[in-house]
């Protein structure tokens, strides 16, 4: 029998959609033959994946994954066409493996998340093997991978998987990462980035143009008011002020105790603590967002 090329499984990939090593161990059969191996698969109905991937994909789940040591951490939105399927254990073993794939290949985009092997299979011919097995379109739409070399990480999910959180720490001290009471406080914050939908971290974490543009309207409606103009400037400035407080992370009222801010309880646990901890950035995926 002729050598299978990877040229021909290539190919019969292409024209099939099918997982590589399916189209390989179907070229295999067919000796290298690619029409009768076109054959095969479509007796094994795995060529319809083909015209399943083409399809919308508007339900699925999002999944945080944090390494051992807490110092690596990955978000991850998995896509499919319905929500019965979102909620199939099949489906979410298959969501839970490709982003284990991302905490651990750390790839730099969807290609090469693609190319990642799991298991002698890549991403790409597992969710092509997914396809053909739950029978409905699943894509990876886009995730996001963090690491922390002098911190920690916390991770939310919210509605089965239908909003993501991952927040980044900063410590001093490496073993507050294993306290019960940082890890509390870690687990409130990424909850209240899921409740509260901050923007950013803090003011100097807010895009420049956004910031422009929110004062420009502050001071168009103070100016309506016909009063002085340093009385404008002081109205303009305090609705900017409560533009930041509502919308940086830190400056928000904390979900659990309104009177006081996200701030204030990072201070307090990090005086309980004996640490400073303080918030690098966030992630926050909702289903279907951008």
């Amino acid at each position: 029998m002729a050598e299978i090329s990877a040229k021909l499984v290539k190919e019969l990939r292409e024209m099939t959609g099918a997982g590589m090593m399916e189209c390989k161990k179907a070229l295999i059969e067919a000796e290298g033959i690619l029409e009768k191996a076109v054959d095969v698969l479509r007796t094994r109905g795995l060529a319809a994946a083909a015209k399943k991937a083409g399809r919308a994909t508007n339900e699925g789940l999002i999944v945080a994954k944090v390494s051992d040591d807490a110092q690596s951490a990955a978000l991850v939105e998995i896509n499919c066409e319905t929500d019965f399927v979102s909620r199939n254990d099949v489906f979410g073993a298959l969501a839970n493996k490709i982003a284990d794939a991302v905490l651990v290949g750390k790839p730099a985009d969807i290609e090469a998340l693609s190319a990642l092997a799991i298991d002698g299979e890549t991403v790409a011919d597992i969710l092509t093997d997914g396809i053909h097995t739950i029978g409905e379109n699943i894509q990876v739409s886009r995730f996001e991978c963090l690491e922390a070399t002098s911190g920690a990480f916390s991770s939310y999910i919210h509605g089965g998987g239908r909003l993501g959180i991952l927040v980044q720490f900063a410590l001093s001290k490496p073993e507050t990462a294993e306290a019960d009471a940082f890890k509390a406080v870690a687990k409130d914050i990424a909850m209240q980035v899921a409740a509260a939908n901050p923007l950013a971290v803090s003011q100097e974490n807010i895009d420049a143009q956004i910031v422009e543009k929110e004062m420009s309207i502050y001071k168009a409606q103070a100016a309506e008011s016909g009063k002085p103009e340093n009385i404008q400037e002081q109205i303009a400035s305090g609705r900017m002020k409560k533009f930041f407080a509502e919308n940086t992370l830190v400056e928000q009222a904390f979900i659990k105790d309104p009177d006081q801010t996200v701030s204030q309880v990072l201070a307090a646990a990090s005086k309980e603590l004996g640490d400073t901890i303080t918030v690098v950035e966030f992630k926050r995926f909702e289903l279907g967002g951008l």
